[in-house]
């Protein structure tokens, strides 16, 4: 028994050695291998990889549960030409529904939501015009939704089917609905695709379209929903008045009216047109470094006979006076009266989005020089009564100065209100008429204001700001 414990156990190591000899040299030829692989690497040269682009199609949107939801008025694509028809076939016609798909050859599905009342239109783009496109258009109705447009129990409210269009243009739209199509389906490929006519759809409803290339292979799309309204579509531009000209900002609109929908997003905003629906309420936000940001709430009936709608970008420099002008006082009085409102609180908006900024008030009369001494009263108290009006809608104490008008300022506006007055009384011809209404006008809007002096920014120290004029 010993015996054969002992021829047993030196077969168990020779086996173990075996095995041992057989995975190094297994191993060895590997690494040989690596280093013959490695060699050749080190004398070729490496390639930078190639730029990845973002062209595909979501995983799955193939398939309705899937959809892909657009933005009204923001064009998606051009995208990938669809692959396939996903992993289930939702879409197939049979003997008591013909006016569908044959079959889903090569499917993708969009969904989208309607922000307010008004007829539907979408374009398609075809990158090719060798693909030939087919779409089914659906109103979505509750949560087994796909399951019904797979058992037929939905049905398509608009269809084209149409046939290929070969002499249509790459990347204009080939097919779709616009307010002036003249057909409302396209049922036969005996029939060429040409734009549906929109139907009217109400906010919030949801609508499927699922858009089917026949032709493997493609070239790829994209696509724009939109609502049509009588709506207008006015240049947006943002203005530096120091520097006279237009600049770029960061752009934000959004349409209340909608659920806050927006319908301008742009880091780099130059100019452009704009779409407002009449009757909506709009916030616009832009923002740039070294100005003070802008925010806006309207309503688009504002703007309705508007072509352009140019918005003030003021400078945030210490040094910079800003003329109010739209400030009303009673006469001899710093009681500041109810159409003053408008004006203050734009810049209360303005000071308010902007902490790190302090600021000096200047209060100005109009007067004939008759008592300097309550002329200067009286402007520093309207000064004084501006601040007291930012102080109130949230503007810190601490970030506000004032001050008034001079003896040398008043003595300056009241020769000023003279010369007006002495050119007019002098002069009764029409065309000198102007000229002393004009004066007026001017020595009015110089001295019957307040201005506003920036007199320190984030962390610059504050210095004294000249205020005199």
């Amino acid at each position: 028994m010993k015996r054969f414990l002992t021829a047993l156990l030196a077969l168990t190591l020779i086996f173990a050695c075996g095995d041992a000899m057989a995975q190094s040299k297994k191993g060895g030829k590997k690494g040989a291998k690596t280093s013959q692989t490695t060699k050749k690497k080190k004398g070729k040269k490496e390639e930078a990889p190639a730029p990845v682009q973002d062209n595909a199609l979501p995983y799955n949107s193939n398939d309705c549960l899937f959809a892909i939801e657009l933005q009204p008025d923001v064009t998606y694509g051009p995208k990938d030409a669809p692959d396939g028809a996903g992993r289930v076939m939702d879409v197939k016609a049979d003997k008591k529904h013909p006016y569908l798909f044959e079959y889903e050859h090569n499917t993708v599905w969009y969904k989208f939501k309607v922000p307010y009342n008004g007829y539907l239109e979408f374009e398609i783009n075809q990158s090719d015009s060798k693909d030939d496109y087919d779409f089914l258009l659906y109103k979505y109705t509750d949560e087994y939704f796909s399951n019904k447009v797979c058992q037929n129990l939905i049905l398509p409210i608009a269809v084209n089917l149409g046939d290929l269009d070969t002499s249509s243009t790459p990347g204009a739209p080939s097919m779709g609905m616009k307010v002036d199509g003249v057909v409302s389906n396209i049922k036969s490929k005996k029939e060429p695709s040409q734009m549906l006519k929109s139907i009217y759809v109400r906010k919030g409803e949801i609508y499927y379209l699922v858009l089917d290339n026949v032709n493997p292979g493609g070239s790829g799309h994209s696509i724009t929903v939109s609502i049509h309204v009588d709506a207008f579509e006015p240049q947006v531009v943002f203005f530096d008045p120091q520097a006279r000209k237009n600049v770029p900002v960061d752009l934000l609109i959004l349409e209340k009216s909608s659920d806050n929908r927006p319908i301008a997003k742009n880091p780099s905003w130059t100019s452009g047109r704009v779409k407002f629906v009449p009757g909506f309420t709009y916030t616009l936000y832009a923002k740039k470094d070294g100005y003070f940001s802008v925010y806006k709430e309207f309503n688009s009936n504002m703007f309705m006979n508007d072509t352009i709608l140019r918005f003030i970008m003021n400078p945030k420099k210490r040094g910079t006076s800003y003329p109010v002008n739209d400030v009303y006082f009673e006469d001899g009085t710093s009681n500041l009266l109810p159409g003053s409102d408008t004006a203050l609180m734009n810049y209360v908006y303005m000071f308010k989005n902007h902490p790190e900024v302090t600021f000096l008030i200047k209060g100005r009369v109009p007067t004939f020089g008759v008592d300097p001494k309550a002329d200067t009263e009286i402007s520093l108290q309207r000064a004084v009564a501006v601040k007291d009006f930012f102080v109130k809608n949230g503007i810190e104490e601490s970030r506000i100065s004032v001050a008034g008008m001079n003896l040398n300022e008043v003595k300056r506006a009241a020769n000023a209100a003279f010369a007006a007055e002495g050119t007019s009384n002098a002069n009764q011809n029409t065309k000198k008429s102007e000229t002393q209404k004009a004066d007026k006008r001017t020595a009015d809007h110089l001295f019957n204001k307040i201005e506003i002096f920036i007199t320190g920014v984030g962390d610059e120290p504050t210095k004294p700001v000249s205020s005199k004029n």
